[in-house]
């Protein structure tokens, strides 16, 4: 009988969602040797190859995304035993602040993970836009926030600076029209300095969709009706980049800013922060793609 080690599982699913050696050591707080090492023990037990070395990037293979299914669930049981059986002194509410815009993907992963952890702590979640987050925050609201802005800002610790780009339909054309259509929430903080931008660059453009709602501005953009701007990374999948060749202007990037009271104060609240910050920052490099 042979037995899977979960320690190489753990890594193995890392290096999966944080796409890389390299990130993935910096989640688990492992050097890179150390992350290959328990790759490669993994590989020699199975007798299998497990990820794609021959590119640029790393890419799982047809038995590592196998797998992979096995490998999530195993360490998720596993956690999920150690803390019911061990952290059960943990409880009560957090309040999580977070833009529209970047719930997915890090957000999802962090309440998976935290609530695996502590399962008896709940985290109340409001999105909402980065002004009103901060006004919510002001007024101890929230526990901790997340927001979208051009810089840093006093009393928040940036957790990753991401580049705003020009999003359309999958193949569209829309960009290419004049006036240029565009479509963007009411309190969006990445509107303004679109609109400045275009008004640099003398680029006549018109305000096609003004809505509260993001569907609303993502399904007309995925008609090919308008563009908008969105952080690199949280695209939907029905929307994509839109490569110009320079004839819309560059837009400036974007950080992403955590504030949180203080440490000392909640435990948990500082755990939440430190899950945050590790998984945005994991999610920052590319995801794997799937071959063989």
């Amino acid at each position: 009988m042979r037995n899977l080690d979960l320690t190489t599982l753990r890594s193995f699913v890392a290096v999966a969602d944080y796409g890389g050696v390299t990130k993935a050591a910096g989640f688990l707080h492992l050097t890179q040797s150390a992350v290959s090492m328990q790759l490669k023990r993994l590989e020699d037990l199975l007798g299998l190859e497990l990820l794609d070395r021959s590119g640029r990037s790393i890419a799982l293979t047809a038995a590592g995304e196998q797998l992979l299914t096995y490998a999530r669930r195993m360490v998720a049981l596993n956690d999920e035993v150690i803390a019911r059986l061990t952290d059960q002194a943990f409880e009560g509410e957090i309040v999580l602040g977070v833009p529209h815009d970047i719930v997915y993907p890090a957000i999802p992963r962090v309440l998976q993970r935290f609530n695996v952890a502590f399962p008896r702590v709940k985290v109340q979640l409001i999105s909402s836009y980065s002004v009103q987050l901060k006004h919510a925050f002001s007024r101890g609201e929230c526990d901790l926030i997340l927001t979208t802005e051009p810089r840093g800002a006093e009393g928040a610790e940036t957790v990753a600076e991401l580049p705003l780009n020009w999003m359309g339909a999958h193949g569209g054309s829309s960009w290419r029209q004049r006036p240029l259509r565009l479509a963007f929430g009411r309190h969006c903080i990445f509107r303004p300095e679109a609109i400045e931008a275009l008004n640099r660059a003398g680029i006549d453009w018109e305000l096609a969709v003004e809505s509260e709602s993001d569907r609303t501005i993502e399904a007309t953009v995925s008609a090919d009706l308008a563009i908008t701007a969105m952080l690199e990374g949280s695209e939907p999948p029905h929307l994509e980049r839109i490569d110009a060749g320079g004839a819309l202007p560059l837009l400036p990037a974007h950080r992403i800013n955590l504030y949180m009271r203080d440490r000392a104060a909640d435990p948990l609240v500082a755990e939440l922060a430190d899950l945050i910050r590790s998984t945005i920052q994991g999610y920052a490099g590319a995801p794997l793609r799937a071959v063989g």
